[in-house]
């Protein structure tokens, strides 16, 4: 092939990749504008069989493209978009790099098959994780599974077995560090790997790209999660975000406060110490002075005890409890529910008592939240605070009621009312 048909092949390939690219930008407001946010640069097919991205650019194998659809070619891009969008370069931590990069792939597929756009050819995609995020995914997923992701993740290195936070092991550190996108062997730069779409597909990367550093992953993923928000807020104006994506963005631009520092916030606003300024007895005296008043914290705990909450997680909720509990001086109700108020309920737990669990919790059947509420409206009780423990699944009451609830959710349901404060 001569150099004037490569060229011209490769203009052809651009213009394609440019062509899918506005598409998005038209049909997919949300994805086409996490799409602009990639460099498209091309790749060298011994590193890059299909397309991959680093988080900073776009990289393709001009074959591949050529042999896509401009209907694949969408869904190529919004998919390595996505995987930059939902931080998954920066979520990975202490889990294997395979079995992580299927994960992700597993989580992805799905949301942009449901937004309508066509898989191509080997796109992992399996029924049981829909609606899954990748850590749900990845315990999911068979140690041997010898499956391959659609693209590749240059986030760090290779690695089949385990890795550390930063991505390295320490075989990892041995090996030489392969070269940055766009330089050549001559040390010059070529290609653009910037944010600026406009260096898209200019120069080549002849090497493979360094993996991020700490601070590169941690700058990535502010910017990152700065333009997911910025281009939901523009999909929402535009009325074309919703279904199961729009689900999986509003829970991941949800406040990553630990779900400790959230209730203890709560709890503590509710605490009734304070100073009174009440006039007191004429055999006190004709000083007016401050003295501190305290009133104890009436607090309802209600537990879903369907099955959707595990031991472990039970006994760290109580445990917590149990701790705030001594801070604020609060008396406790518990109502362990799932269909019905378990036998033997309420438990209460004077300040004074060890909030812990009932020795027999019954459960296991379905989920209503009704019985809960009913039981505080039956028994005219008014609390400062109920706390229910919950996947939130499940039947609701018709209104709210007229005290504060916060929800504790594991999963990713909404809550009717209330504040809604995330367990996983």
């Amino acid at each position: 092939m001569t150099e004037a048909a490569s060229h011209a092949d490769q203009a052809a390939i651009e213009t394609k990749l440019a062509a899918a690219r506005t598409r998005l930008i038209l049909d997919k407001p949300f994805l086409g504008a996490l799409v602009l946010r990639l460099p498209m640069q091309p790749a060298a097919p011994e590193w890059c069989p299909t397309t991959a991205t680093d988080a900073r650019v776009f990289y393709y194998n001009p074959d591949y493209i050529d042999a896509l659809s401009l209907d694949q070619t969408q869904f190529m891009l919004a998919h390595e978009a996505l995987h930059c969008a939902l931080s998954h370069f920066a979520r990975r931590q202490h889990r294997i790099r395979h079995k992580w990069d299927l994960a992700c792939d597993y989580a992805i597929n799905p949301l942009l098959i449901e937004d309508g756009l066509s898989p191509p050819p080997n796109a992992l995609v399996m029924p049981l994780f829909k609606g899954l995020t990748a850590e749900e995914i990845y315990p999911l997923i068979d140690d041997a599974d010898e499956s391959e992701p659609l693209d590749r993740h240059l986030y760090d290195q290779e690695d089949r077995t385990g890795g550390t936070r930063s991505g390295l092991t320490e075989k990892d550190l041995d090996r030489p560090s392969p070269p940055k996108a766009g330089t050549q062997s001559d040390g010059k730069t070529g290609g653009a790997a910037g944010d600026d779409p406009s260096d898209a597909g200019q120069g080549s990367a002849t090497g493979e790209p360094q993996p991020l550093t700490p601070d590169e992953r941690e700058t990535l993923s502010v910017q990152w999660r700065q333009r997911l928000a910025g281009a939901a807020q523009q999909a929402l104006q535009a009325g074309k975000l919703g279904g199961e994506l729009a689900r999986q963005i509003d829970h991941l631009l949800q406040p990553q406060l630990p779900w400790r520092m959230l209730l203890a916030r709560h709890m503590s606003a509710l605490s009734r110490d304070d100073y009174s300024y009440q006039r007191p007895s004429r055999r006190e005296g004709e000083f007016i002075l401050p003295s501190l008043r305290s009133q104890q914290l009436d607090l309802v705990v209600a537990i879903d005890t369907s099955g959707s909450i595990k031991d472990a997680e039970l006994d760290e909720f109580i445990a917590e409890i149990d701790a705030l509990k001594g801070q604020v001086r609060a008396r406790i109700t518990l109502l362990p529910c799932d269909t019905t108020l378990c036998e033997g309920a309420p438990f209460r737990f004077e300040p004074w008592e060890d909030f812990r669990r009932p020795e027999r919790i019954q459960g296991g059947g379905g989920t209503s939240f009704r019985p809960v509420f009913d039981w505080v409206e039956r028994e005219g009780v008014q609390p400062d605070l109920l706390v229910y423990f919950t996947d939130a699944e499940g039947e609701r009451p018709c209104q709210e009621p007229p005290y504060p609830v916060i929800w504790l959710v594991k999963g990713h349901a909404k809550v009717p009312w209330g504040q809604r404060i995330q367990l996983n």
